[in-house]
């Protein structure tokens, strides 16, 4: 059997059994095999939960198949002579190799914090700038992987059908249909991040509540104390669940909009009679190489040095990435400019690249303020968190109210920033001089599209800050388990609390992004029902009364989608809750470190729990969209209205988008500000660590667990599932 196995089964007496002196009091366990425990863990639920979701890929697949063998051929399609079974082969093998990447992109995120963590923990005990650098080049690396594996993948999946389809010969496809074959690599995408954000999401917080639940509020043990039987558990969590989820979450975000950008680009330059309409098809996929370019700069502009004296004192982590950040963004604009210039000018509208350019500037002032914004509402630095802090001192409802509000309250700003940026983008794209053959302006979808680009233009460095985020938690976990000295652990909780305001600042981005990518994506979709309906479809009325109960349905999604995700990490935390009071009843001398905790029990009762309940929300969400829009096509079918389905499944699209938007917020945002605000007490204010306020605040926390790092993250890959599988099952709505 493979260590993996092991630890996954909940043995994890190869390396926690190991000699060593944990009985004998306040004795130092050997770092390495906690970093190990953590390492095979993390390894061994991975394997576990991508072979779970990878037998559901390939049968999702076989209903892809079917459903395109037996479907309706659009007249592009017919007139470049591709048949019914070579579409089917070539959106079949598009998914399951998006499928692969996004697992892919997890597993190189996983691998890489559960390798990293005990460099960073070790880096702390001699400087906290040294400590900082591992931990934001080992997310750095990730990042740069899985920005390059979505540009990469595409790029191949592209060229490989431009030269087997013979594109652009006589009688075979034109270059501006072909995006529309990619299609199925952005679902294929979405639906390993949406599991393996559900099942890692449920993994972490379970693990976390009841960790701090009993051990923090009970016992009154700090945060990842060797004492606590579930740390091991909640150490696992933070790298299958930030980590791994988050890499294949922004992959997945990364893949739709450039697909959707290359399909608007391909469509508006077919409109406008360009004769060379590669740039505008091709424009995303440089975009994002040079974002590599860019990234890696600013991430390399974060330096280090090997001081051993722990004690000096260190600049504001954030800062320091905000810093690099600047970096990164000056260096996009330039970069950005550049590649609009190159790829954009066209002799019909010589000036449309600077209005596009624009877009582009548009996009990254977005994603800049999105940062800056989620930062001042998940900062404790800044006044919303100290006034969530400030009500834990009446009591733990108190503290519920005023997170509840606070995370109401931070919807209303990101609203109005995305509700510029899309108005802004699609005037600036309107007013570029591109018109079509009766000279309306058709420049404004695909401004939109410029913008969502700008607003990624930086997603390998804002991915770089979210993974530092669970890497400097692990490291502080092993320093914590390890009983290192004082001024080590302050390092770690320094670069912990950033990495909580990172991962915050980082979701804020994603929903963002997925806002504008959403919406470029239900225009896709529009355009592809014309395609098959053979008919204009440009507006859906939501005066319709079954248009409206599309809407009203695809709100409800969202909420019942939340709820189910939220129940699955109550029911898996109730579990290890009773787990770590047995054991505290059971073997009291763990307390005064003469017994040893059984940490592979709760690994095991997280890890079976977390893939049995992720199935049920993920599967909601998958074959909603398909039943509502099959039922009102049959519905439309007898009622004389034969585009009946397709107008549902838009309206369900638009409310679902809206209303996740919103909820996503309100949970990232409320349970960001929860945690700080309890990092924010254990600084030593309003009594610090273990006073009435702290254990009020921790209530907060754990309520606010399942928010930021479950149904929020796994809101923003739905929105974009939603959109690419609507995109892929059209036909069985027509």
């Amino acid at each position: 059997m493979m260590m993996g196995d092991d630890v996954e089964n909940g043995n994890l007496g190869p390396y926690l059994d190991r000699p060593r002196t944990f009985p004998n009091m306040r004795s130092k366990p050997y770092t390495p095999l906690i970093s190990e425990a953590i390492r095979d863990g993390a390894e061994g639920f991975f394997k576990t939960q991508y072979g779970t979701i990878s037998k559901m890929a390939v049968l999702l697949a076989l209903v892809i198949l079917s459903i395109y063998l037996f479907r309706n051929t659009t007249p592009q399609q017919e007139s470049s002579g591709l048949g019914r079974a070579t579409s089917a082969c070539i959106t079949v093998a598009a998914f399951l190799l998006g499928a692969l990447c996004s697992g892919v992109a997890g597993y190189v995120g996983m691998w890489v914090s559960v390798r990293a963590n005990v460099r960073v923990s070790s880096a702390a005990r001699r400087s906290a700038r040294e400590a900082l650098q591992i931990a934001v080049r080992a997310g750095g690396f990730s990042a740069l992987v899985v920005v390059g594996m979505a540009v990469i993948g595409i790029a191949i999946l592209y060229a490989t059908f431009y030269v087997w389809l013979g594109v652009d010969s006589p009688g075979s496809m034109k270059v501006t249909d072909l995006p529309l074959l990619l299609v199925g690599y952005g679902f294929g995408a979405s639906f390993v991040a949406l599991f393996a954000q559900l099942g890692g999401g449920i993994y972490t917080k379970a693990a976390d509540v009841g960790a701090d639940l009993v051990g923090k509020v009970e016992q009154g043990i700090p945060e990842d104390d060797p004492r606590n039987p579930a740390v091991i558990a909640d150490l696992v969590g933070d790298n299958v669940g930030d980590c791994a989820a988050r890499g294949a979450d922004l992959f997945e975000s990364i893949a739709a909009e450039i697909i959707s950008a290359m399909i608007l680009g391909g469509t508006m330059a077919q409109h406008c009679k360009i004769e060379d309409p590669s740039g505008f098809i091709l424009f995303p996929l440089v975009v994002h190489s040079f974002d590599l370019v860019v990234s890696s700069i600013g991430i390399l502009s974060i330096r280090g040095t090997r001081d051993s004296n722990v004690k000096v004192p260190l600049e504001d982590p954030m800062t320091i990435l905000q810093k690099g950040y600047s970096v990164t963004i000056i260096l996009a604009v330039l970069t950005f400019f550049g590649s609009t210039r190159w790829l954009l000018y066209t002799e019909q509208a010589p000036s449309a690249w600077l209005n596009f350019s624009l877009c582009g500037l548009v996009g990254i002032i977005t994603a800049y303020v999105f940062v800056w914004i989620t930062k001042y509402y998940t900062d404790y630095k800044h006044e919303p968190v100290r006034t969530l802090a400030l009500s834990s001192s009446t009591g733990h409802g108190t503290n519920i109210i005023a997170g509840v509000s606070l995370g109401l309250e931070s919807t209303a700003i990101p609203v109005l920033v995305i509700s510029v940026s899309i108005i802004s983008a699609f005037w600036l794209g309107h007013t570029s001089g591109l018109v079509d053959e009766t000279g309306s302006p058709t420049g404004g979808l695909f401004g939109t599209a410029v913008a969502t680009m700008g607003m990624l233009s930086t997603a390998a460095y804002i991915l770089t800050m979210d993974m530092f985020g669970p890497i400097a938690d692990n490291a502080g976990g092993i320093v914590e388990m390890s009983q290192q000295p004082e001024s080590v652990r302050e390092i770690t909780d320094v670069l912990d609390a950033v990495g909580n305001t990172t991962k915050a600042t980082t979701k804020g981005f994603a929903i963002g992004s997925a806002a504008l990518a959403s919406f470029l994506l239900f225009s896709a979709y529009m355009d592809e029902v014309s395609s098959f309906a053979r008919e204009p479809f440009k507006q859906v009325d939501i005066a319709i009364p079954e248009v409206f109960i599309g809407g009203l349905l695809g709100s409800m999604l969202i909420f019942l989608f939340s709820a189910w995700a939220c129940a699955a990490v109550g029911r898996t935390a109730q579990e290890v809750v009773k787990e770590v009071r047995r054991q505290f009843i059971e073997r009291p001398g763990i307390m005064d470190y003469k017994e040893k905790p059984d940490y592979g029990r709760c690994v095991a009762i997280v890890a079976s729990a977390s893939l049995r309940e992720m199935i049920k929300p993920g599967a909601l969400a998958i074959v909603s969209p398909i039943v509502v829009g099959f039922l009102f096509r049959v519905l439309g079918h007898y009622t004389g209205h034969p585009l009946l389905g397709a107008k549902v499944v838009a309206a369900l699209l638009m409310f679902a988008t809206v209303s996740g938007i919103l909820m996503a917020l309100f949970l990232n945002t409320a349970g960001g500000a929860w945690d700080n605000a309890k990092k924010f007490i254990e600084t030593g204010a309003l009594g610090g660590k273990g006073s009435e306020s702290h254990k009020a605040a921790i209530t907060g926390d754990t309520v606010g667990d399942p928010f930021k790092d479950t149904v929020g993250p796994s809101l923003h890959v739905l929105i974009k599932m939603l959109a690419t599988i609507t995109l892929v099952m059209a036909p069985v709505f027509l």
